[in-house]
């Protein structure tokens, strides 16, 4: 006769350990509601493997799956207060929230869309005058005389977010710090360059 035991022991182990990963993941999640970055970091330890796989179904493309990815931690970020682990395992809740960011982001991508060629006839020339060139150009000197009185932090989120077209999501990412501060951040630089560029 077989014995049984060692394979129920095995099931009953790997039972135990599920319920202990759900218990620490429904508490990071309870810390991570509270501002708690190092809660939300273990978070992203524990699911991103999981999720970005829930991406790249949605995205073939590996760098749109990245930035579906990124999306989706940035709303469970905002939204982990209203996680309720008696209604749902905390894996079900953050695959759903994923799967439903990821999906928007793909409808906004093909909801942009392409003109028709025949939209193309009434385009104007795009090759600016020569006097717009030079007011360009002295406007360009100044811009970059102004982003250079910046401190050099603020400096460099200007330039990367405006000139080279990152994002607030991205800067924050980047830098390790809150959307929020990255926001704010941006928004002071702005004002100085405003009142730099008026002068």
């Amino acid at each position: 006769m077989i014995n049984a035991e060692p394979a129920n022991n095995s099931a009953e182990f790997a039972r135990r350990r599920a319920d202990d990963d759900r218990a620490i993941l429904v508490a990071a999640l309870k810390r991570a509601a509270t501002g708690d970055k190092n809660a939300f970091e273990d978070v992203y330890r524990r699911t991103s493997a999981k999720l970005f796989g829930v991406c790249l179904r949605i995205f073939p493309e590996r760098q749109d799956a990245e930035e579906a990815l990124q999306d989706a931690y940035l709303t469970i970020w905002s939204k982990a207060a209203t996680f309720d682990s008696s209604r749902a395992s905390p894996i079900t809740w953050l695959v759903t929230l994923t799967r439903n960011r990821a999906i928007d982001r793909l409808r906004a991508i093909r909801n942009r869309g392409l003109a028709s060629l025949d939209e193309a006839v009434d385009v104007a020339d795009p090759a600016p005058l020569a006097d717009s060139v030079m007011l360009a150009d002295e406007a360009d000197s100044r811009l970059n005389y102004c982003i250079n009185t910046l401190d050099e932090r603020d400096a460099e989120c200007v330039r990367t977010a405006f000139l080279k077209g990152a994002t607030y999501a991205e800067l924050a990412t980047r830098d390790g710090v809150p959307l929020g501060t990255i926001k704010s951040r941006v928004r002071r630089a702005l004002l100085k360059l405003r009142e730099c560029m008026s002068q």
